[in-house]
């Protein structure tokens, strides 16, 4: 055991961590989650997983905590995040091709609302490279969660270079590469970064992409003796008109959940602070009423059963009870890790525990 838990660590470490440029501080901390997972020196941030499962898209969740896409976008730290005591785990977003990204500076703290903008645009180092980060995981074959192992999200998404009307070829290549190694696969269709990329919500461009998406799923499960589900992930940005098109798109198309939501491009509630014009999405406590209210407008449209992830300000557990009281039936989280470390994961997956324990 440790002198110190995680949540002590954390805070000796966030200080150091918070004096770095914010991607060069992201880094950092990837690097080391990298070099020390499934090495004694995890034990600096593994904690016991909360065990609370629950039934969803045909997935048995060990609970109901996840790591949102976009902080491990090269899947290079599953077996940390899995220490962690996720009960899911999303990583990505991967494109076909290697790409860098927008220019740097790309993502900016604003410590003040517990938030983050970032335009990092998708970079990653390509489907190839992805996948075999991947294989190399081992938390699915060692270690005292192997009976129940973490359920592992694989994100896509297009590349910047493909042109908008050319999408779906690019979301095809990705969910061919990922789809064997995928408890489930979310398509991303709603990051600000690439350009033209939220177009793909809109009624006949989501119709198309879904349409095609489903049609080759079926090839993949007959291929693979599998049926990976599939998930939408979707913007806060919406009026309640576009949330029910999107709703009955993905009922349409035989989607088996969505995740609501991405980052914001709203500033309202960051108005005058440094930073807050800087072009991207925002995420943080922002974007959490925004979120909860996209959720409960889906959950209204979908109706009883139909698979919602909650993502979008949680940064305590009164916040991810929020989201499941909104109609999400788990939640994930990614700005709420950087500002309150691993401590963070048992806290939310604890409070949930206890809530559900009262109903």
């Amino acid at each position: 055991m440790p002198l110190l838990s995680p949540s002590s660590l954390y805070g000796l470490a966030r200080p150091f961590l918070f004096g770095f440029d914010p991607e060069h501080a992201h880094e950092l901390t990837l690097d080391g989650l990298a070099r020390t997972q499934n090495t004694p020196l995890a034990c600096a941030y593994s904690s016991p997983r909360i065990d609370d499962p629950v039934q969803l898209a045909g997935l048995n969740f060990p609970n109901r905590v996840g790591l949102a896409a976009g902080l491990d976008k090269n899947a290079r730290c599953i077996d940390a995040f899995s220490a962690m005591g996720f009960g899911f785990v999303e990583v990505g977003t991967v494109t076909p091709k290697a790409q860098p990204g927008n220019p740097k500076p790309r993502m900016f703290r604003l410590p003040q609302r517990d938030a983050l903008i970032n335009r990092l645009g998708f970079n990653n180092e390509g489907l190839d490279a992805f996948v075999a980060n991947v294989q190399k995981a081992r938390f699915r074959t060692g270690g005292r969660n192997a009976r129940a192992p973490m359920l592992l999200g694989l994100n896509i998404g297009k590349n910047a270079a493909t042109p908008i009307e050319r999408a779906v070829d690019d979301y095809l290549a990705c969910l061919d590469g990922v789809y064997p190694h995928a408890d489930y696969v979310t398509i991303n269709i709603s990051s600000p970064n690439t350009a033209n990329l939220r177009t793909l919500q809109s009624d006949e461009a989501l119709d198309a992409l879904l349409g095609a998406v489903a049609e080759r799923r079926e090839t993949l499960a007959t291929r693979h003796a599998k049926r990976a589900p599939l998930l939408v992930k979707i913007a806060p940005d919406l009026d309640q008109a576009q949330v029910a098109v999107i709703a009955a798109t993905l009922k349409r198309h035989g989607m088996d959940g969505v995740i609501a939501t991405n980052t914001t491009l709203s500033r309202d509630a960051v108005k005058g602070l440094p930073h807050a014009e800087e072009a991207g999405g925002l995420s943080g406590a922002p974007v959490r009423e925004a979120s909860n209210r996209v959720v409960a407008q889906l959950r209204s449209a979908l109706g009883a059963g139909f698979p919602i992830i909650g993502v979008g300000g949680i940064l305590s557990g009164a916040d991810a009870k929020a989201k499941i009281a909104a109609g999400a039936d788990v939640v994930q989280v990614y700005t709420g890790l950087i500002y309150r470390g691993p401590a963070l994961v048992r806290e939310t997956a604890q409070a949930l525990l206890r809530d559900r324990s009262k109903a």
